[in-house]
This record gives structure tokens, sequence and C-alpha cells, in this order.
């Protein structure tokens, strides 16, 4: 009997041969091959830990040419504006040919206080030097270091149901946070099913949730949820929560009576006016704009969907009807997400979202569903690996959990700070920057102080965390 396997290897080689013989006698086309291609390129859009005189930065090489790649790094320079490898550059680890994309960062050192940049990812190969577009920054004016101080606000490590004031309270696997407007920290304690509030002194009470999952509205007592995570207010002080294992978004009002909001409990999408024809899958960000529109990250069907205050239900941004998991930046259906998880709005209603798989935050213009990359890709996991959740602050910069086990902070000035934790490290220690340690960081929330909270998923607790600057 003929070995499949040889059959199978043969039929290839056999036409590979053909096709050697066949061009070994005639004269080439062309001159231009995929070898004489010089590298394709692109700079990282975001500067990461920018002092007076370092940053990072970095690129990706899209395309190789099919050459060997001799030389990769970014080049900068603050007079001109195009930099090239006759500027300053680094010089960094060497990229395997091959394909597919390769990102790598480099560490950017002795530049000067208080000055703009312009840099930009190279690669050589045989044919030449290839450049990505220019991304432009400026160095801090005195700030020599961001330090971030992380300490236990509520809870003690131990998975359990117990009120009480700070480490003396426990949680299981909380994974929602939103702040009122006294300072109040709200927490969706997944696991017990129940809403838990935390005062700015560190006192812990369940408002809402028996403890049992199920699926009952009324009063706060009798109430249940099932896997609760992100949650938002209202203007009128009413809190709404994203009931992913009921597929519903919950409200609460300030007397604690709990309502479905909208959606009807079975795992689906459907969209339109009928409250309980609504149907979400695995929802897990809520956050209101300034006219009571509420967004909602549909986990399960790779979608961001709007509910107006009158309770229509409608799509915004990624693919309807069969919803894709994927990583295309377009408008309204055209682009996809895979697996949003936390979102907020910024003071002109832009979405920004936390597309955990992508390893990416993306950003949804309303009303339009403009969707665009602002951070990471699936190229440039490192940078972003898995983030779960996002919250902003009342100047627009953006913070961040990623389940590697950090925290970090996206400014308006595009650069990324990484506060607390370090990448692809868990545990449970409190203290400044990388010293400290988190395991599966998910909720995010800042109070109007520019105070830090983070539900530490596994270690079953809330960090606080305080960033001060060290001139």
């Amino acid at each position: 009997m003929k070995n499949p396997l040889l059959r199978i290897l043969f039929l290839p080689s056999f036409v590979l041969l053909i096709a050697l013989s066949g061009t070994g006698c005639k004269k080439a086309a062309s001159t231009t091959t995929d070898e004489t291609v010089i590298p394709v390129l692109v700079t990282n859009s975001t500067i990461i830990n920018v002092t007076t005189t370092a940053a990072q930065s970095g690129g990706t090489i899209t395309n190789f040419g099919f050459a060997a790649i001799t030389a990769n790094g970014v080049c900068y320079s603050s007079t001109n504006n195009t930099p090239t490898t006759s500027d300053s550059k680094t010089t960094d680890a060497l990229q395997l040919q091959g394909i597919g994309n390769y990102a790598y960062f480099s560490n950017i050192t002795g530049l000067s206080p208080n000055t703009t940049y312009y840099v930009r990812a190279y690669a050589t190969n045989g044919v030449g030097t290839g450049y990505g577009s220019v991304v432009k920054f400026t160095t801090s004016s005195s700030l020599t270091a961001i330090t971030s101080t992380v300490s236990t606000f509520a809870g003690n490590g131990t998975a359990g149901n117990v009120d009480g004031s700070g480490t003396g309270a426990q949680f299981n696997n909380p994974a929602g946070l939103s702040v009122d407007s006294k300072g109040n920290v709200y927490v969706s304690d997944t696991y017990n099913n129940t809403i838990r509030k935390i005062t700015p002194g560190g006192a812990v009470t369940t408002i809402a949730g028996t403890g049992s999952l199920g699926y009952v509205d009324g009063p706060a007592a009798t109430a249940q949820f099932y896997a609760p995570e992100g949650s938002a207010f209202d203007t009128q002080g009413n809190l709404y929560v994203a009931d992913a294992g009921n597929n519903v978004i919950r409200k609460i009002t300030p007397a604690g009576v709990v309502s479905t909001y909208s959606g009807n409990g079975t795992p689906g999408f459907v969209d339109g006016s009928t409250a309980t024809s609504i149907e979400f899958n695995d929802p897990t960000g809520v956050a209101f704009d300034a006219s009571g529109n509420l967004y909602v990250s549909d986990r399960g069907n790779n979608l961001i969907r709007k509910i107006t205050p009158a309770g229509v239900v409608s799509s915004l941004a990624g693919v309807p009807i069969f919803p894709n998991a994927g990583y295309i930046d377009a408008t309204d259906q055209l682009a996809e997400f895979n697996q949003p998880n936390g979102l907020v709005l910024d003071a002109s209603n832009n979405v920004y979202v936390a597309d955990q798989a992508n390893s990416a935050i993306r950003k949804v213009t309303t009303p339009g569903g403009v969707v665009t990359t602002v951070a990471g890709s699936t190229t440039q996991r490192t940078l972003l690996n898995l983030p779960s959740a996002i919250a902003i602050d009342a100047t627009g910069n953006l913070y961040l959990t990623d389940e590697s086990g950090r925290v970090l902070e996206y400014t308006t000035g595009n650069i990324i700070y990484v506060l607390a934790g370090t990448a692809n490290v868990s545990g449970y220690t409190d203290g400044t920057g990388a010293n400290a340690l988190f395991s599966n960081p998910q909720a995010i929330a800042v109070d109007a102080n520019g105070n830090i909270y983070v539900a530490d998923k596994n270690n079953n607790c809330i960090r606080k965390i305080v960033v001060t600057l060290t001139q």
C-alpha cells in the first residue's frame, strides 16, 4: 500500500520542479520581485513612560520583502521632523524574516527636558531602509518619575461574603466598579452576585442582592443577580448594572429598588424599542453620555450597543445579525471587535472601548460610529495585554487595567505610563509602581480627587492607587 503522506509531499514537489525547470530556460519577465522590496513599517502611535530624558517607542514590520532584515529600531530628532537613520537612532534585536507582522519596542535615552521630538520606526534589508509614519512627543520639563502607591482599600485576599470595614470585609471575584458624586465606590461582587458599597472611609455594605445567583427584580434584600459586572450612574443617582449572566441591564434606584432596564434574559441579538424583546449576550460594560444614552459593551455579540432614554436599543458599531469576532477599523457595521469589555465616554461623547481579545483600545465616534484604534493592536499585544476595563478622569486621561497584571494611564498627549504592576507577574503585594502586584485586575474607576480604584479579581479585594509626581 502506498504511503498517502509521501503522495501528498510528492505532488507539490513535482509541480515545483516543473515550475523551476520552466523558468530556468527563460529570461526574467521583470527585474522587480518581492525580494527587491524595502521593509514596510508602522510606528507605534503611542509613546510609553516619558520622563525628562527618556521614552519608549517602537514599531511593527508589516512587510519584510522576503529579504533578511539587517537592522531595525527607531530614529528620532528634535530638529528634523522626518528623522532618518542619519539622525539619532536605536538599534534593537533583529526581527526574523518571514510572513506576518513583527512588533518591537525601543528605549530612547539621553533626551533633553521640555523638548519636542519626532520619532519613527525604521528597518533595513539588502535593498534599503523603510520608515514608518512620524510620531511627535514632548519630554517633561521637570518630571523625573511618577510614583504610584498601591494599598488595599477593602477586602483581605480571602474569598467570602462579609460586610465590614476595610480589610475586615470579604469579596468573591469582584469585576465591576463605579464611583458616585460623594466618593462612594460601588462594587459588582461577581461571584457573590451582589452589589456592594464602600464609603470613602472603607466601610463595606451590601446594597442589593441576596448572595445567591438568580434573576429577581424588587427590593434590594430580595433582588437577585447573576455574575454582575460593569456599572454606571445616571444624573439622578440611579445605578445601572450589566448583569452579564442574566444577559440584561438592571437599574437600582437610590431607594434600593431593582428593575430590569433592558433585555429579556435570553442570550442573543435583538435591537428594537420593546424592552421585553431586546436581547444581549454577556453584556459587561456600561457608560452614559451627556444626553442620557446608555452604551453597552455586548461582549458575547462583539458589539457596542446604545440604549436611548426611551429604551430604544440599536447597534452603534460592530457586525450585527451575525456578530463576528475580528479586528477591523471602519464605520458602523463594517467595524469588528473581539470581546469588547469595559467602556467609557469622554466630554465629546466619544466612546472608548477596552477591546480585550484584540489587546487594543478602540475609539467610536457618536453618532457616526466611526471606529479607530487608539493604542495597541493584535500585533502589539505586549503594549496592552488583554485590557479589561477603562476609566477617564476630569481632564480626559484614560486609565486601564490589563489581565497581565498592570494598571496603565493613557494621557491626552498620547503617552502611556505603566502606573503599577508587572506584566505577566501575578501576586498580592501593596507597594509602589512595579513592586505592587495584582492578580487578574478587572474593573477600574477614578474619583474626583484622582484616586484610582481597581477590582483585583483573583485577589478578592479592591485596591487603591494614589499617583504623585516626583520632581
